[in-house]
């Protein structure tokens, strides 16, 4: 099986207003689907970093905190923030990255969208969380498989599981209520790894973040349901920022 390339950014058609980091152990292309479909009303860039788009050196730190402020320094080395600040989106682990940037660096963040987000307290344990995981994965796409496995194993398996060991204990509501920006946060109805009863626990955390279930899909609706996703994000961006 051919390993895809893993390129850092994927740029916007235009000025970006949005930012999307790529899920754990995916490169830019889960993103592209969706980005796509946003080009027109959300100009979205997609910027990989490490675990989340690129491989990650056995000495990076990837907590999430960590990787916020790794992803606040790219996004200004990149030039996405010479218009102002940024949606940033956020698929399954890569969530609590960008919720960190919003907490750590305010200055840089106008929203956020969180797609799948990790790690539902219930979940912790290994057991459970893998439990999770095969109950997800039989509601996924098969045709998709082999795509996201190439994406893993271009993002490497060793990073994947050295940042999850560190998404485990971090708790996203805490990161969400030390921030201010509107938040939308999204879920497909068959992921067991982001159910609708852990949406609500973030959604009590402040006023401000506003959480739907999508028609359809489980864990990768950004590559899976797409269409779906473009669509909810245009409309909670036109109604909430």
């Amino acid at each position: 099986m051919p390993l895809l390339r893993a390129p850092e950014l994927l740029p916007a058609p235009d000025v970006p207003t949005a930012v999307a980091v790529p899920g754990l152990g995916l490169t830019v292309d889960a993103w592209r689907a969706v980005a796509q479909r946003l080009a027109a009303a959300v100009p979205t860039a997609v910027l990989g970093i490490p675990s989340a788009g690129l491989p990650a050196d056995r000495d990076s730190p990837v907590t999430p905190v960590a990787q916020a402020d790794r992803l606040a320094r790219r996004l200004a080395e990149r030039g996405l923030l010479d218009a102002g600040p940024v949606v940033l989106l956020g698929h399954s682990a890569s969530c609590q990255a960008v919720a960190e940037t919003a907490r750590r660096h305010p200055s840089t963040v106008r929203g956020l969208v969180l797609v799948g987000p990790t790690t539902d307290p219930h979940a912790v344990p290994w057991p459970r969380l893998i439990g999770r995981w095969l109950a997800t994965a039989a509601h996924e796409d098969p045709r998709r498989f082999p795509e996201i496995l190439r994406e893993y194993l271009t993002t490497r398996l060793a990073g994947f599981l050295r940042t999850m060991r560190r998404a485990r204990f971090h708790d996203l509501r805490a990161t969400l209520a030390g921030s201010r920006v509107p938040v939308l946060v999204l879920r497909g109805p068959h992921d067991h790894i982001a159910p609708s009863a852990w949406l609500a626990e973030l959604a009590r955390t402040r006023p401000g973040i506003e959480v739907a279930t999508l028609p359809g899909g489980a864990h990768m609706v950004p590559v899976t349901h797409p269409v779906d996703v473009a669509r909810r994000v245009r409309c909670w961006a036109a109604d909430a920022l």
